[in-house]
């Protein structure tokens, strides 16, 4: 028998030939191999599958929307205003002991504030633009004049929990750990003080008649202070009051109405006129997302009102926004968050509400807890319920710093966007041009558009 017949193969039924390799009985050299390499097509490193890692790119490439980046900062932001005169200000305070007062369009420096002990923690305009106030966490209160740049008045109290100007006159209140809420006359510094049981004053807020404020307590209790006699009008306490420390508070336009949140996961609606309670607002679960600690509630973190519509928000720690009806109480949209939810704030004239929340992962190999870009984003909760934007945002920005951020006042300018299935931009303004700093990070405030 030849070797034809020695290497015949017997192919049975539908099997066929798909290639002859040709056993070779030698090693291959250095020239085959590199004359098999020739032909092997060799994948885009960046088309490779790295789920779950992220490449020298990725982490220096960042997604940030911000037009501008103020470093001033040697530590971490931890408040941020906007001026309500010009919205072309911005005072922000951080750990480095100093605020800054600055321009929006550019950086720049007008006031360097100095002279603190600890972390800036409080800056803000008053009603005309003409002052700063700065506050520090040991109590240390200053007040600033822009124009002149020059420190006019400062004043120590116990630790500082909020600053708050008056609406419409050179009045300053603040609120502090013992209790205690303390009003000048600025540069004056005629004082009066309000007095509580001992328990820290958490939030206040002035109402748009200039002659009562609204303030909220760690023991859950909400009063309501007339500011020319010194009393409390009303108490909100007891099955009335929260249940925990108040976070947040709120109040419509004409002070009518003022809206509270609390660490017991609700949303109180108050009438300031009878001092009742009018309305409650929460989601169902209770439970933060994450929360190891039965005991933790989804604590409500902002509150606010819809000037041009009957609507309210409210967002929690879990990194739901609730959108419900004054009218009504009912839920009218759930927008959710991938984390908690820091601060809202609602356009002046529109029924669009922007959120900031803690972030979100940017890839499965990228921890959560020391690299989360902060997130903001826009949702239009006044469109129809079957309209698409009632549950998604209309525009989401990042930011590639740690997480937690606080948004300020918005600034009346119009966004750009591209239009759906248009190479053109048009004016869109429904969004709007925000202000965000790092609370706990590199230093940088971000204005947005």
């Amino acid at each position: 028998m030849d070797n034809t017949e020695e290497n015949a193969i017997e192919i049975h039924g539908d099997e066929e030939i798909i290639e002859v390799i040709d056993l070779n009985e030698s090693e291959p050299g250095p020239d085959d191999l590199a004359d098999d390499l020739e032909d092997v097509d060799f994948e885009d490193p960046g088309n490779a599958d790295d789920e779950g890692w992220e490449t020298e790119d990725e982490m220096e490439a960042e997604q940030d929307d911000s037009e501008l980046t103020f470093s001033k900062h040697t530590g971490s932001v931890f408040c941020v205003s906007l001026d309500p005169a010009t919205n072309s200000l911005v005072v922000t305070g951080g750990e480095d002991d100093k605020a800054y007062v600055w321009r929006v369009s550019d950086g720049e420096v007008v006031l360097e504030c100095t002279g603190h002990k600890d972390s800036v923690t409080c800056a803000v305009f008053s009603h005309d633009s003409s002052l700063v106030a700065t506050g520090d966490m040991s109590g240390m209160i200053k007040v600033w004049r822009v124009e002149t740049k020059e420190e006019i008045w400062s004043f120590e109290v116990g630790d500082l929990e909020w600053l708050e100007w008056h609406p419409c006159a050179p009045v300053l209140l603040a609120g502090t750990d013992d209790g205690n809420v303390w009003m000048w006359k600025i540069p004056a510094g005629d004082c009066k003080t309000f007095q509580s049981p001992g328990c820290q004053a958490t939030s206040g807020k002035v109402l748009p008649d200039g002659k009562r404020a609204v303030v909220g307590y760690e023991d859950g209790t909400v009063r309501v202070w007339d500011l020319k006699q010194g009393n409390a009008i009303h108490v909100v306490k007891g099955q009335d009051g929260h249940q925990g420390a108040l976070t947040c508070l709120a109040c419509n336009k004409d002070g009518s109405l003022v809206l509270s949140g609390s660490v017991d996961g609700c949303a109180k609606l108050i009438n300031t006129t009878t001092g009742k309670v009018v309305g409650v607002f929460s989601v169902e679960g209770g439970k933060a997302k994450g929360s190891k600690d039965d005991e933790d509630s989804n604590s409500v973190e902002s509150v606010g009102f819809c000037n041009i519509l009957p609507l309210i928000a409210v967002a929690y720690l879990d990194g739901t926004l609730a959108i419900y009806d004054v009218s009504s109480q009912v839920l009218r949209h759930r927008c959710q968050h991938e984390a908690g939810i820091v601060h809202l704030q609602w356009e002046e004239s529109s029924s669009v509400v922007s959120t900031c929340s803690l972030g979100r992962a940017h890839g499965a190999g990228r921890s959560q807890r020391h690299g989360c870009p902060g997130t903001t984003a826009t949702w239009n909760p006044g469109l129809p319920s079957t309209a698409s934007l009632g549950e998604q945002p209309s525009h989401a920005l990042t930011i590639p710093s740690p997480p937690s951020i606080i948004l300020a006042n918005t600034l009346h300018h119009p966004w750009r966007r591209l239009q759906h299935g248009s190479s053109t931009t048009t004016p869109n303004y429904f969004f709007l041009r925000l202000l965000v700093a790092d609370l706990c990070g590199d230093g940088a405030a971000l204005p947005y558009r």
